[in-house]
This record gives C-alpha cells, structure tokens and sequence, in this order.
C-alpha cells in the first residue's frame, strides 16, 4: 500500500489533464514530467476502429515507459493518456483527426473536419489511459464518448476558427471552451472528450492504492 504522501506522476504536456487529475487529487500530490520524445507512432496505415484503439494503447504505455525511464521516476506511480477524435467518412471507413497543423493551413484543415466528419453527424472521442504503480505493474484503460455537432453549426463556424480555440486540440475542438456551442448531443464522458475521462482514471488510480480518498469521485 503506498504511502498517502506519495506522488502521483503526470506524463502529460497538457494543462487540461493536469486540471482534470486535479478534481481527483490534491494539486501538491501530482508531479509532472512530460514525456522526453515527443513523436507518436501514427494511424494512417489503420482502417478499423480495433485497431485505432489498439494504437491509442500503444502510444499511452510508449509515454509511460518514457517517463518511468527519467531520473527519479522508476520507483513512482505514472499516469499517461493519449486522446483521438475519430470521424467516419463517407466511404464508412474511420478517419482519425490528430491535432491541425501548426502552420498556416490549420484554418482549412479544421473546416475541412467540421464540414466532412462533424456538423449534423456522429464522431468518437476515444481516450487510452495507462497506470504504471511503483512495483512496474501496469492498469490500463480506454474511454469512448459519441458527440454529435448541430448540423445548423455553419453558421458559427467562421467565428469558432476565428477565435484560434482549434488549435493544438485534438480534432481540432475543445470540448471546455467555445466548441460547446456546437454540441447537440453526447453520449458517455464529457471529460473523456477534454483529455482525461474521470470515471476511468478514478478507478485506476484506485486500483493503485484502494484506500485512496479522491476529491470529486466517491
């Protein structure tokens, strides 16, 4: 049983996640140390949802291994997330959608999504969570959230991009912010959608230390 002292490492760049992990836990108990590489393995070889998901696993335990390969982490508790939108073509088959590029082309490519994958339709939110406690072992996790954008959301989609919100999101939109307007509906978590889904990350954490008394989740 660990000592309720005891950090919780964030192997996250994401201020989002650490504002999620923190409803969960007290601010003073999470380190972060963001992973050393930050290059990801890719989806664009993928054409099923299985294995987009086995993918997503696959980047959250590479982050872990990062970390835990850092001075002074071996021996601590690590959290690590990656988050994907998914959209459906027209074609039927899954499109992910990583994050706009960072040059000037961003505007094009967010409206290009909202137009093709969201506006009147159904995409996924889909988050691989993975736990590494301080004896190695590993708890991993993954959380699906169905949101659906007003198909009327044309309208307000030269003011979204305008206000710059899209970028360095994943899918282009933030869930917590201006995005909001376009929600119709949603179907599983909310913060699932943000970064870090809590139900899922709540569970692991206690499966780390079953005595944990978290903040928000009982």
């Amino acid at each position: 049983m660990p000592n309720p002292a005891d950090k919780l490492i964030l192997g996250s760049r994401s201020p989002r996640r650490l504002e999620l992990l923190s409803l969960l836990l007290p601010r003073d108990r999470i380190e972060v140390r963001a992973p050393s590489d930050p290059s990801e393995a890719g989806f664009d070889d993928l054409t099923e949802v299985a294995q987009i998901e086995q993918r997503l696993a696959e980047i959250a335990r590479a982050k872990n291994v990062d970390v835990a390969t850092q001075p002074a982490c071996s021996d601590s508790a690590i959290l690590t997330a990656d988050t994907t939108i998914v959209g459906v073509g027209e074609d039927g088959r899954p499109a992910v959608l990583g994050q706009p590029p960072e040059d000037d082309s961003w505007k094009d490519v967010v409206r290009d999504w909202f137009e093709r994958y969201y506006l009147g339709v159904w995409h996924t939110a889909l988050t691989a969570i993975c736990l590494r406690t301080p004896d190695g072992r590993l708890h991993e996790a993954l959380s699906r959230t169905e949101i659906r954008f007003r198909s009327d959301g044309r309208d307000w989609l030269d003011w979204y991009i305008a206000t710059g919100e899209p970028r360095g999101k994943a899918g282009g939109y933030g869930l917590q912010g201006a995005a909001d307007l376009f929600v119709e509906r949603i179907i599983g978590s909310p913060s699932n959608v943000v970064g870090l889904p809590l139900r899922e990350t709540a569970a692991l954490l206690q499966r780390w230390d079953a005595s944990l008394r978290l903040r928000t989740i009982r």
